[in-house]
């Protein structure tokens, strides 16, 4: 169905959506502008700025007349034949209006305006190492977001937990999660013990000489044009915590880190948010549907696998590096000149447990997440109070990670995304390794040179397997759909730990 056979109503449906969609890419722009470039005088304005939005975007999405659009498409048989896309559209948008209409338009002002200002709290906390000085910003932002969960509703049987999930993973419950992380847990553990305890480390020495940061700056860039980032529509700028975002059409954000002394850290943080980047620049947003269901991410666990797929199954990859390591010589001036692929590979693919998530390896990424889950699941209930949170997470840490942690800074201050009250947002990081895994599985059996493509820098073949089978269909699927159709199977977790076993174990000389 083309634009000009549209029904009337569905046309002006979608011309709201549109409007609505840009006074949110506004929003998102205020909020990349905070983390990025803002001075910090500008706080407690931007915290007003940005709960005056919210509340005009939330009114917007409520409207009467958007639900009464929504109902006459509804009842329209030439838009639902079942498959169309234009069925899907309109599925997805009565799930957002219902969601919607749920919360009252002061909680979404109120919410917006503690977010920001726990944000910025959340900065100066980690950077002083002062938990007890940011208990009062997350306690309100916490409070908020379990009236959200409680104006959604919570399901026989259920829990506060699971509404607050339908915003990154839909259709999934704290229980659903529950079920995949116990045994995933399990099979992880018994995993990072062998290689511990039957292994040799590799030499990683190297992989903390230090490279100015304006040099890594340039490789990272030059990394991610290569592996398709579009920067006529994007920029890599730097932040406190990376973060990718795609504000709307021909606009994506990519923010990375850097420090001195842990390349490996910034490069790896880079090609993440390239992953989220090139999702998000492959969504079709620049037609005029933007705005509506099938331009935007169908699950965030989707949008991870994207993430962690590029800056891990490629990333650490020794094909990968036989192109971007003398690439990495050139910028660095010769910094690894004295390293050969093969142990500059096994450096890249340590199994060695530490405080920080996003510096972590992906053999003990993922006990990260579920440490996590299982804290804000107990925080969002009011199982755990604020105050006791560093208790917690060192307690929980010690027992899953072997480690005691030294300061609040590398615990459990090191996330800012608490701050924002994303309750339900940690889980999907592992959902998107267990989608990254089996969908890479499909992918070289499909792209039978791939290995050959990365080592010579060449990775269009591979952009464009994800251009088609998940980009293009934005939430056209629900995440479990979008899987089976593309790899042929539901969701397992045994190709993550087949992915982890080939590319670990030989590090260690196992």
């Amino acid at each position: 169905m083309t634009t000009a056979t549209l029904p009337k109503h569905y046309a002006d449906l979608i011309a709201l959506k549109r409007q609505t969609g840009m006074l949110g890419s506004i929003g998102a722009l205020v909020s990349w502008d905070q983390e990025t470039y803002m001075p910090p005088a500008g706080a407690k304005a931007r915290a007003e700025q940005a709960s005056t939005l919210a509340g005009i975007i939330h009114e917007r999405k409520t409207s009467k007349k958007i639900g009464d659009l929504i109902a006459q498409c509804e009842q329209d048989p030439e838009l639902n034949h079942e498959g169309s896309a234009e069925a899907a559209n309109i599925r997805e948008m009565r799930r957002d209006y219902d969601l919607a209409t749920k919360l009252p338009n002061d909680l979404v002002e109120s919410l917006a305006k503690a977010q920001s200002e726990a944000q910025e709290c959340w900065k100066q906390a980690r950077k002083s190492n002062d938990f007890p000085a940011f208990v009062p910003a997350l306690t309100e932002v916490m409070n908020l977001t379990r009236q959200k969960g409680e104006c959604y509703g919570i399901d026989d049987g259920g829990e506060i937990y699971d509404p607050l999930l339908q915003e990154y993973e839909p259709h999934t419950t704290a229980k659903d999660i529950e079920a995949v992380f116990t045994p995933l847990r399990e099979r992880l553990s018994a995993f990072i013990a062998k290689l511990t305890e039957q292994g040799t480390a590799p030499r990683v020495d190297f992989l903390h000489r230090e490279i100015p940061t304006d040099k890594q700056h340039a490789f990272g860039e030059t990394v991610t044009a290569k592996l398709g980032f579009d920067y006529k529509k994007g920029r890599l700028d730097t932040t406190t915590h990376p973060f990718c975002s795609g504000f709307g059409p021909g606009d994506t954000r990519m923010t990375t880190r850097y420090a001195l002394d842990n390349f490996p850290d910034a490069i790896s943080s880079t090609m993440h948010e390239c992953g989220h980047g090139l999702y998000e620049q492959g969504l079709p947003k620049e037609d005029e549907l933007f705005g509506t269901p099938l331009t935007d991410s169908v699950s965030l666990g989707i949008h991870e696998s994207q993430s962690r797929m590029w800056e891990n199954m490629v990333g650490r990859s020794k094909p990968f590096w036989n192109w971007a390591l003398p690439v990495a010589n050139e910028h660095f001036d010769g910094a690894f000149k004295d390293i050969d692929l093969e142990t500059f590979t096994k450096a890249m693919n340590t199994c060695t447990p530490s405080f920080i998530r996003v510096e972590s390896d992906e053999s003990t990424y993922n006990l990260h997440v579920m440490l996590r889950f299982e804290i804000e699941r107990a925080m969002i209930s009011g199982d755990l109070a604020i105050k006791d949170l560093p208790g917690a997470w060192n307690e929980k840490f010690k027992s899953m990670l072997g480690l005691d942690v030294p300061n609040d800074a590398q615990g459990c201050l090191q996330d800012v995304h608490w701050s924002f009250g994303l309750i339900g947002y940690f889980p999907t990081y592992t959902l998107g390794n267990l989608y990254a895994a089996q969908m890479w599985e499909t992918i070289n059996e499909q792209i039978t040179d791939l290995d050959d493509q990365m080592a010579r820098g060449e990775f269009s073949a591979l952009l464009d397997w994800l251009r088609v089978n998940i980009h293009q269909h934005g939430r056209r699927y629900s995440a479990a759909e979008l899987c089976e159709r593309s790899t042929g199977k539901p969701l397992s977790a045994d190709p993550l730990m087949r992915h982890l076993e080939s590319r670990v174990k030989p590090a260690y000389g196992l």
